[in-house]
């Protein structure tokens, strides 16, 4: 999307020299945003980034949820209270990552930790689940307490990391296609939307496109009927304490895919977005939130937190970088408000149809899928990249570690084999 005219041009941060030594846990490069700077840097743009990631994290990540705790079994109020954790502790991580570092870093919780939970609550108790949500965050803070991560991490090259985000986003893509030929009166106005307002950029100053497709879809689910109420309920969250129970079954099936999914899988697409963003992302204490918000969600019955490649995606997808943190305090802010607010919230997503939410984040995630495949394919390392890519698509699963990880392993020993002068010129 055009910039608006009081936006100063984005420049490209400095790299540290590779000689320069790094503090453990990375310090803020700029002074923390207050109030009165926040002001200054607010604007339609990021407002509209901000609630289209709350938007988009509340819906499809949220019936994700609820599906798989369903299915194990959890009753409605230990539900509400896991809705309740993992947007209270995404949002106000959130905001005091966002305003102290005076960067987009937006946190949620781990989708695919989430899913990999399914087949354990068939055969665990939801206590013994809770307990590796404890050991997990723990292990999680401890790995990125000692440096480890960021050096890990630094061993990847990033067109690798990018082919992973590029071959996790491609479903929001494909999405739209599919969401098309479901429900062509919904998604028909919001493609056309995004279309006329991304094609007219005069209009597209005063109406973000991601924004008006937002507004269409409104139209067009309240014009063809398909809100759907669903049965009254509670309007507040009352979170649940659940006991944690500690067997060596649980620990084992849960606790190292549940780490390596946030370190990996979630922490690395929100580091890789970031970074192709212009930002620069401090690893080590992305790790050490993570792991201590992780430990605070396992008090309220709820999977691990972690940093989130689709909503940063969505936080940075439009104007200046020095201005988008501000997106992400208004996602936080009101991620806070919703979990509050948790029962209503959920009924109100589910309340419309699938293929709104679908479409909705497919476009918003386009700049970012493109940004992906162009790092990924334009230079070095094509043939890691590629592996990368077509591992991690493939969904391969094992060890219930998800297909990302696997993707970055194989990606990158194929990588090591076949394009030893891209290392070296490295």
């Amino acid at each position: 999307m055009p910039l608006s005219r009081q936006d100063p041009p984005a420049t490209t941060p400095h790299p540290v020299p590779a000689d320069v030594p790094q503090p453990l846990l990375e310090r803020p490069e700029t002074r923390p945003a207050g109030p009165r700077r926040f002001l200054r840097d607010i604007a339609p743009p990021y407002l509209s980034n901000g609630a289209i990631g709350l938007v988009f994290t509340a819906s499809g990540p949220v019936a994700v949820t609820l599906a798989v705790g369903t299915a194990g079994g959890l009753n409605q109020d230990q539900l509400a209270s896991w809705v309740f954790g993992i947007l209270f502790s995404g949002g106000a991580a959130t905001l005091i990552m966002s305003l102290l570092y005076r960067q987009p870093l937006g946190f949620a919780w781990s989708i695919p930790g989430t899913v990999l939970l399914g087949p354990s609550l068939q055969h665990l108790s939801f206590a013994e689940v809770v307990g590796t949500f404890f050991t997990a965050g723990l292990l999680i803070l401890a790995l990125g307490a000692t440096g480890m991560v960021r050096r890990i991490m630094a061993m990847i090259p990033m067109p690798l990391v990018m082919a992973m985000v590029a071959a996790v986003f491609l479903r929001f893509g494909t999405d739209i296609v599919s969401s098309s030929q479901a429900n062509p009166a919904i998604a028909g106005p919001m493609v056309g939307a995004f279309l006329f307002l991304t094609a007219v950029p005069a209009l597209g100053r005063f109406l973000p496109p991601v924004l008006g497709t937002l507004l269409a879809g409104g139209v067009a689910v309240a014009v063809s009927g398909q809100f759907v109420a669903g049965v009254p309920g509670p309007l507040l969250a009352v979170p649940v304490f659940t006991p944690p129970a500690f067997s060596w079954a649980a620990q084992l099936e849960l606790v190292v895919p549940l780490a390596l999914t946030v370190l990996f899988v979630q922490n690395g697409q929100g580091i890789a977005v970031l970074r192709a963003a212009g930002h620069r992302p401090p690893i080590n204490v992305f790790a050490v939130v993570s792991g201590a918000f992780s430990v605070l969600n396992a008090g309220f019955g709820a999977v691990s937190a972690c940093v989130t490649g689709p909503t940063n995606a969505l936080l940075t997808s439009s104007g200046t970088r020095e201005r988008q943190y501000t997106a992400a305090v208004v996602y936080g802010s009101l991620a806070v408000v919703c979990a509050l607010l948790a029962p209503t919230l959920t009924r109100l997503m589910l309340a419309t149809p699938t293929e709104f939410v679908l479409v909705l984040g497919g476009i918003a995630m386009l700049r970012a899928l493109q940004q992906a495949f162009v790092t990924a394919f334009a230079g070095t390392f094509t043939m890691g990249s590629l592996v990368t890519f077509v591992v991690t698509v493939s969904g391969l699963n094992l060890f219930n570690i998800h297909a990302a990880f696997w993707g970055l392993v194989i990606g990158c020993a194929a990588s090591r084999l076949l394009e030893r002068p891209d290392y070296a010129g490295s």
